[in-house]
């Protein structure tokens, strides 16, 4: 018999309401665009502000879907709070998305609210053109509005293990998947942050980080307002205002998290400044595999850089000891301790625990993980596995309890710190008629980390360039999803069932170490 969830029952979590009684005048959240500074009561009324006019707007808010299209704004934690606080549910879109993209998540989701930048109101409208039930409006003009709402926290009463996030994530069906994710989940999700990169009341969190995914939405967001921290709000990632910024003793940042391009990124910049980063609690990198020389270099110079691993059903779920550099150099290539908050298993394809040093397949247990997904029924749900997230990566862990990831999902790969599904951009080749097979795999890259190579086997009598392929995807997928290299070829390798041989590609192909 399957236990019922651990938070069942429990009222969601609300630690910016606690923070807001405990310490009222503590500063909670910075706008560093516009400047304005909400101490924790102000940030506690401005979420209540929020909640009433959703209730007004909405009516019945429970369990409505409430979609945000726009790049980093103090606007959106707020939203995403109040949305918790009467019952809604989140969704963050990724402004990255084509037209096409984007309406396929809004047809799944079928967001009550769209709220959009003005920079991407044009693109909300069209992809929610098909959606009668989906209301657009500008996020500035939404703002303005609840603001003149009165501060009462609104008389609604959700439960912890209700979802209040949908996070859409990229398919290995070629189909994106929204992850349901709860209050619980977020709450645990900045439990385990906090604990293991050392953020407490004092410490302040500078978010470059986009919020349509769950490092900027929850892990580096939520934590600092769950410890009663202070957080930093960017617009966006920009290396010599980011430089700028960590530099700048009137901020005061401790703790800072980036994607391992954006770490080399600032480390080639001209100011760049050893001491700067130094100088922080924790220099955090995850979303990809950081390269082991790279994290070296940093700790060579006195750096506490903290590699780490996570996902969106999971936030947080490894991670370095931070400010242990010695002992960050010894593990460099690793992906770090399990965070305090739960329990991680290698298991067999028979399902039996790995001896230490073998590999097996990563399991992951705790009341972090995503109790399922949206809209899709034919996918497991956590329940369904006995509570353990199967997370398709392969590891192992050695005498000290340290994790190595060794391969990753089967065919996902990640360039510039994003997701990308080979099924996807398959399919979307695929559309063309001259394409009689295709196969897009993932290969190292120096800038972006990886970058995908499309191997197409062009049809019989028809006339196929790489340039009309691209320019076929132009309009069609997010750039950083089109492949960087198109390879017309008259075969793909294939196993004796049919099933193509994508690491033979990888190993062919490979650039020159």
């Amino acid at each position: 018999m399957i236990p019922p969830a651990l938070t069942a029952g429990w009222p969601a979590p609300d630690p910016v309401a606690f923070q807001a009684a405990m310490r009222p005048a503590a500063l909670a959240l910075v706008d560093l665009v516009g400047g304005r500074r909400f101490s924790y009561a102000e940030l506690d009324g401005a979420i209540n502000r929020c909640a009433q006019w959703l209730l007004a707007t909405l009516g019945d808010a429970n369990g409505q879907r409430l979609a945000v299209l726009g790049r980093n704004d103090v606007a959106m934690p707020i939203l995403h709070l109040a949305a918790a606080r009467v019952g809604a549910i989140f969704v963050p879109l990724n402004w990255r998305l084509t037209v096409p993209e984007l309406a396929y998540q809004i047809g799944d989701c079928t967001p009550s609210l769209l709220l959009a930048d003005a920079e991407f109101r044009s693109a909300a409208d069209q992809a929610a053109a098909n959606q009668p039930e989906t209301r657009v409006l500008n996020l500035a003009e939404a703002a303005t509005e609840w603001e003149s709402q009165p501060a009462v926290r609104p008389n609604c009463f959700p439960q912890a293990d209700q979802p209040s996030t949908l996070l859409y994530t990229s398919g290995t069906s070629g189909r994106p998947k929204g992850a349901l994710l709860t209050e619980a989940n977020a709450f645990f999700t900045a439990v385990n942050f906090g604990m293991m990169n050392k953020i407490t009341a004092d410490s302040v969190v500078l978010c470059d980080m986009p919020l349509f995914h769950v490092v900027g939405l929850l892990t580096m967001t939520r934590t600092p307002l769950t410890q009663g921290g202070t957080l930093l709000m960017s617009r966006g990632f920009e290396p010599a205002v980011t430089l700028a910024r960590l530099a700048d003793p009137a901020l005061g940042i401790t703790h800072y998290m980036c994607v391992p391009q954006m770490a080399q990124t600032l480390r080639q910049h001209p100011d760049y400044r050893a001491d700067v980063l130094a100088r922080l609690t924790a220099f955090c990198t995850g979303g990809a595999p950081m390269p082991t020389s790279l994290i070296q270099r940093f700790v060579d110079e006195g750096i506490s850089v903290a590699d780490g691993y996570g996902m969106s059903e999971a936030g947080t779920v490894l991670g370095m000891p931070v400010g242990d550099r010695a002992r960050i150099a010894a593990k460099a290539g690793s992906a770090g301790l399990p965070a305090p908050v739960l329990r991680v298993r290698l298991v067999d394809d028979e399902g039996q625990d790995v001896p230490e040093g073998a590999v097996g397949e990563l399991w992951i247990n705790g009341p972090n993980l995503s109790p399922g997904y949206w809209n899709r029924p034919e996918l497991p749900t956590l329940a369904d596995q006995g509570g353990w997230l199967r997370t398709g990566d392969a590891a192992r862990r050695d005498a000290d309890g340290f994790y190595y990831l060794v391969d990753r999902k089967k065919d996902m790969y990640i360039s510039g710190g994003e997701n990308v599904y080979p099924a996807e951009v398959e399919g979307a080749i695929l559309e063309l008629d001259a394409v009689a097979e295709v196969a897009v795999v993932g290969i190292p890259d120096e800038k972006w980390g990886e970058v995908g190579w499309a191997f197409i086997v062009p049809r019989s009598g028809h006339s196929l360039t790489a340039e009309m392929v691209t320019g076929h995807l132009d309009g069609r997928l997010a750039r950083y999803k089109r492949p960087h290299k198109v390879v017309l070829c008259e075969t793909l390798p294939r196993t004796g069932s049919g099933k193509v041989q994508k690491h033979l590609l990888r190993q062919q192909f490979l650039p020159p170490v």
